[in-house]
């Protein structure tokens, strides 16, 4: 039942977001014709000014004898308003329109939790948690929102060299209008690449450059659609291999208390019941905490 409410609810949510982007995309969508359609209007309203001009200014050289090289004949505005409506293009380096920017906004949130999971170190820190929970043997302690937070912060903590690098790189000079939007995208990806080159083992790479048929002379060559998965691979056996050091202990101590129920005849009575203080008590004894999560971001560096 709770695994029902759980998944009712992520839909509920994930209908909720696709509302909302919808509802803002119609409104800066209906904002930008309504616009589109007051230029048009201010357009012919213009065009009939100007023969109703025209017109009047006929008149007068009928009615008057004007001349065509007359002052009042002159097809010259001398109105000095800052009515009307001007579009100024700037090359590829011009600022984006605001429905443009928020098309790309919804779009980079949208896939912002594939970014995150697959693309930074949050996927190893998830799993090795989440080893810990089942060595310990605590069901529900820490709790998942517990977990989730503590791996967002520790993976804001270890990326945040290569955020600050794409946004002073990318993000700030593409802003103002120094930079193209293929020159932004570049300056961005290649931090992103260096910490995923960092992590990502050999074997993994050659896997699948072999299944894509892909051969490189250096990491360079490599592209984002080969080097993503490879680096999440790299990351998966990484994960597996300290969660199984980090259950060796736990095992040693729930066998030796296993051997000693049996040697006693309590058959009945479930070991991990009786392991379970005797584990807690180890991990606090060697400050598991500090030890774990100390281990786990010095893999990055």
């Amino acid at each position: 039942m709770k695994r029902f409410w759980k998944i009712f609810t992520t839909i509920l949510v994930c209908l909720g977001l696709v509302f909302f982007s919808s509802a803002i995309f119609l409104v800066c969508t209906s904002e930008t014709a309504h616009a589109t359609s007051t230029n048009s209007m201010n357009s012919a309203n213009g065009t009939t000014n100007e023969r109703a001009r025209a017109d009047g200014r006929a008149r007068v050289n009928d009615d008057y004898g004007g001349t065509n090289q007359s002052p009042n004949t002159t097809d010259e505005s001398t109105s000095t308003g800052s009515g009307g409506f001007s579009l100024n293009f700037n090359g590829d380096s011009g600022s984006l329109s605001a429905t443009v920017r928020i098309l790309l906004v919804l779009t980079v949130l949208s896939l912002s939790p594939a970014i995150l999971v697959m693309m930074t170190s949050f996927t190893r820190i998830i799993i090795v948690l989440h080893f810990i929970r089942l060595a310990l043997g605590t069901q529900t302690s820490p709790p998942n929102q517990v977990l989730i937070g503590l791996s967002l912060f520790l993976t804001l903590f270890i990326m945040w060299p290569t955020f600050s690098s794409v946004y002073n790189n990318a993000i700030v000079p593409f802003d103002q209008g120094k930079i193209t939007q293929e020159q932004a995208y570049n300056r961005g990806k290649e931090p992103v690449r260096e910490f995923m080159y960092g992590q990502t083992q050999s074997k993994d790479l050659n896997l699948f450059c072999d299944i894509a048929g892909i051969t490189y002379d250096d990491y360079d060559d490599v592209p984002m659609h080969v080097l993503i998965p490879s680096f999440i691979l790299s990351e998966l056996r990484t994960a597996f291999i300290m969660g199984f050091l980090i259950y060796i202990p736990f095992i040693v101590i729930d066998m030796v208390v296993a051997s000693v129920l049996m040697s006693m005849g309590m058959m009945m009575l479930p070991p991990t019941t009786i392991s379970l203080p005797f584990k807690i008590l180890l991990f606090i004894m060697a400050d598991g905490w500090n030890l774990v999560i100390g281990s786990l971001v010095k893999t990055f560096q």
